[in-house]
């Protein structure tokens, strides 16, 4: 298996450079740095001369590829692609246009997205999961037609209607909780209980209906009707027999996603006031912060690659079958 990781890591580099690759070309070659600094300064009473005033100030003002008024590596090392492409194949992420370092915020920032997205990962599949039993266990029946009805109703239902429904109702009429903001420690979970609510709420329309599909899969195999011919009540079947079977591909696509939870949800941390590595992006882009931007699509790379392989890890976890090769 070692063996595996490994050659996958060598596989991911030159996909990581082929993203990093193109996100420059996208932002420096198809957007110039005159076209970013106009962005930044508004196209109205500015100058040339302020263009690489703000250029300068940001190290655009050099080279894309080749500086040749340098000498020895220079040539190459002093230039915008090593200075904002190169640097973060190693992780130097740099400052923002605002000056400040990204490695620090996105520090700062993930702990608050993952108090939201990991709760509300794992309440959200448990619930799923639960429900979409509960319909196997029903199916062929007048509360099946229901559930399912009912789950679409909710998949019809945007996420903004969700969110603006339970601040309304939780947070403005019933007071019971703040309508947005953050605060550290203990007190972060008066702020976390609504956006994770709605989080599973949102997700229980389309997460049940999938589950519920990959079970009565498995419910017409062969060893879930010997088992039944045996007299093996139907708790027991949907328990001990489907539902470990059943995880196989419930698992492995559920990993893939663990990952990106340290990415946070644009939507949720911007309505509630989140200060995670969704609002962080968001604002980036309402900024026109090309930096943190450019850092941001570098990382959710990278977490992608990252949870493709821990799909091909928890396959072999959960299926003796599967060996890595």
């Amino acid at each position: 298996m070692l063996a595996y990781i490994i050659r996958r890591f060598l596989y991911a580099i030159p996909i990581l450079i082929g993203v990093n690759v193109l996100t420059f070309a996208l932002f420096f070659m198809v957007n110039t740095p005159d076209q970013m600094a106009r962005v930044q300064l508004g196209d109205k009473h500015i100058t040339q001369q302020d263009i690489n005033n703000w250029k300068a100030q940001r190290g655009y003002d050099k080279p894309l590829f080749v500086n040749s008024q340098k000498d020895g590596l220079a040539v190459v090392t002093d230039t915008i692609f090593f200075d904002k492409s190169v640097k973060l194949l190693a992780f130097d992420f740099g400052k923002s246009d605002e000056g400040r370092s990204i490695g620090g915020d996105i520090q700062e920032r993930m702990w608050p997205s993952l108090a939201v997205q990991v709760p509300t990962f794992i309440i959200g599949i448990a619930v799923n999961i639960f429900f979409a039993l509960v319909i196997v266990m029903f199916r062929a029946s007048l509360f099946e037609f229901s559930a399912l009805t009912f789950c679409v109703m909710l998949l019809s239902i945007s996420s903004v209607f969700y969110i603006l429904g339970g601040q309304f109702f939780f947070a403005k009429m019933w007071s019971l909780v703040p309508i947005s903001g953050y605060l550290g420690g203990a007190d972060a979970l008066r702020f976390l209980i609504l956006p994770i609510i709605i989080g599973v709420m949102a997700g229980i329309g389309a997460g049940t209906r999938m589950y519920r599909t990959i079970f009565i899969e498995e419910a017409g195999k062969d060893y879930m009707r010997t088992a039944r011919a045996k007299g093996v009540s139907e708790l027991n079947l949907l328990f001990k027999h489907l539902l470990p079977n059943g995880m196989i591909p419930v698992l492995t696509g559920v990993v893939v996603v663990i990952p990106q939870l340290f990415m946070g949800s644009l939507l949720m941390e911007s309505f509630f006031g989140i200060p995670g590595l969704g609002s962080y992006t968001l604002d980036a882009i309402q900024a026109q912060d090309f930096a943190v931007v450019r850092a941001m699509v570098f990382l959710g790379s990278v977490l992608y690659i990252i949870g493709l392989l821990l799909t091909d890890i928890s396959y072999t976890l959960v299926d003796p079958r599967v060996k890595l090769s």
